[in-house]
């Protein structure tokens, strides 16, 4: 039998999944439509719970790219971003060009992706900040809601990021794809 497979931390074979065979377990009931996982190199990763400083700061942020964000360009939260045939990851936020629509996003038409923390951030910029960067995600931002700082990661190659800053929310962030919108982090407020 000719059935991909992937090596696990330990070593031993599993069987690699493709997003073909995920979208036929989810039809099929095998998985449920609200499970939480991405598909990471055809291994299925269970994503962390989500806390109320991530559900906090997803709410505001999602109000300021809708209301900041230039009429050519879109957002959308946690969509399922399919990068090949073996992974999809759910950024809790894109933007890309209207013009492309969603049907279109891809690592080339992703102006900015932005994953919020609070449970998951060794995640978040280890093993998820790798792969933005193997699939050359121009900028994406990591937003760590537990000590109030940003990482931002630019300029793919190679696997990895050149450009990674980390930042506190006492910073106007400027996306460097986007014109036309900055991110007053000064103005979010924890409640």
């Amino acid at each position: 039998m000719n059935i991909r497979v992937t090596d696990a931390a330990e070593g031993l074979k599993r069987r690699a999944f493709t997003v073909g065979d995920i979208l036929r377990m989810v039809e099929t009931g095998i998985l449920g439509p609200d499970e939480r996982f991405e598909l990471i190199g055809g291994e299925i990763v269970p994503m962390s719970p989500k806390g109320i400083r991530h559900e906090r700061f997803k709410a505001w942020l999602n109000r300021q790219l809708v209301k900041g964000l230039p009429d050519h360009l879109m957002t959308i939260p946690e969509t399922t971003f399919y990068l090949s045939d073996d992974t999809f990851i759910e950024p809790d936020f894109v933007v890309y060009p209207a013009e492309s629509g969603l049907e279109k996003l891809s690592p080339g038409t992703c102006l900015l992706a932005v994953e919020i923390a609070d449970s998951s951030l060794a995640y978040d910029l280890g093993r998820k900040a790798r792969l933005y960067a193997e699939f050359g995600i121009g900028e994406l931002w990591v937003v760590d809601v537990n000590d109030m700082a940003v990482t931002i990661h630019r300029h793919p190659a190679g696997g990895a990021y050149g450009s990674i800053e980390r930042t506190g929310f006492d910073t106007r962030l400027t996306p460097t794809r986007i014109d036309g919108f900055a991110l007053e982090l000064p103005d979010y407020r924890a409640s």
